[in-house]
C-alpha cells in the first residue's frame, strides 16, 4: 500500500472514531424554554398565558371596527402533545380559554353577562415558520357563547369559526390573534352577524417548568 493510501485509511479511521465519540449535535426542538437554544419543552408540559400587559381582548362586530366587546381579562392554557426537531410542527391541546371583565358598546346592549368558550379541548399546531393554528377537537366546532344584557333581558349569541390563526413572537414570548372571524350560528337578530377576535397574550410560559418563557424555533 502506498503512502497516500495509508494516509487515506488512517483519516477514515480517525473520522469513524470521532463520529462515535463526538456525535453530531441534534437539532433543537420547535418549542424551547429560556432561549431559542434552550431545553426542549417536554410532551405533557402545560403552556399558559394571560393578556399581554396593558392590552385587552376585543370582539368587534366588523373587521378592525370599534363597535363590539372589550375584555380586560383573558387567559389560556394548553398541553404539549408533540415537539419535534426544528424545522417542524409542534402540537398542543388547548384545554382552557377564558374571557372576563368585559364591557360592550353594541347598540342596544347594556352589558356583558358572560363569554364562554365551548367544545374544548381544541387542537393547536405551531410551525417553525411562526404560525399557530387552532382547529376544532372531537367535542365539536370552535364555538363561543355570548350572553349580553339588554333593556329587554339577556340575549344569547352563539358564534363559530372553522379555524383560528395567531402569530408567535420570540421578542416578547407573545401570541397575537388579529381579526379572527367568527360567524353567528344562533341568536336573535339583535346579535351581530359576525365577531372579529383580536388579542395579544404573553409572555407564554411553561408552567410545568417553573414558568420559563417559551420560544418558537
Amino acid at each position: 500500500m502506498n503512502k497516500r493510501a495509508v494516509l487515506a485509511s488512517a483519516g477514515a479511521a480517525l473520522a469513524a472514531v470521532l463520529a462515535v465519540t463526538h456525535p453530531a449535535t441534534a437539532a433543537g426542538s420547535v418549542l424551547t424554554t429560556g432561549s431559542p437554544s434552550g431545553p426542549s419543552v417536554a410532551v405533557g408540559d402545560v403552556l399558559a398565558a394571560s393578556l399581554a400587559s396593558g392590552s385587552t381582548a376585543k370582539i368587534a362586530t366588523t373587521s378592525g371596527g370599534s363597535s363590539g366587546i372589550t375584555c380586560n381579562a383573558s387567559a389560556f392554557s394548553a398541553t404539549v402533545t408533540s415537539n419535534p426537531a426544528s424545522p417542524g410542527t409542534a402540537t398542543e391541546t388547548l384545554t382552557s380559554h377564558t374571557l372576563s371583565t368585559c364591557t360592550t358598546n353594541i347598540v342596544g346592549a347594556t352589558g356583558v353577562q358572560s363569554i364562554t368558550v365551548n367544545n374544548l379541548p381544541y387542537t393547536t399546531a405551531v410551525t417553525s415558520g411562526g404560525t399557530l393554528t387552532v382547529t376544532a377537537g372531537s367535542a365539536g366546532p370552535i364555538q363561543t357563547t355570548l350572553k349580553i344584557n339588554t333593556i329587554l333581558g339577556v340575549t344569547t349569541c352563539v358564534y363559530r369559526a372553522t379555524s383560528l390563526t395567531a402569530t408567535p413572537s420570540n421578542a416578547d414570548n407573545s401570541l397575537a390573534f388579529a381579526n379572527q372571524q367568527f360567524t353567528k350560528a344562533s341568536g336573535p337578530g339583535t346579535c351581530p352577524a359576525n365577531g372579529f377576535f383580536t388579542a395579544k397574550y404573553g409572555p407564554v410560559k411553561d408552567s410545568t417548568q417553573a414558568g420559563a418563557p417559551v420560544f418558537v424555533n
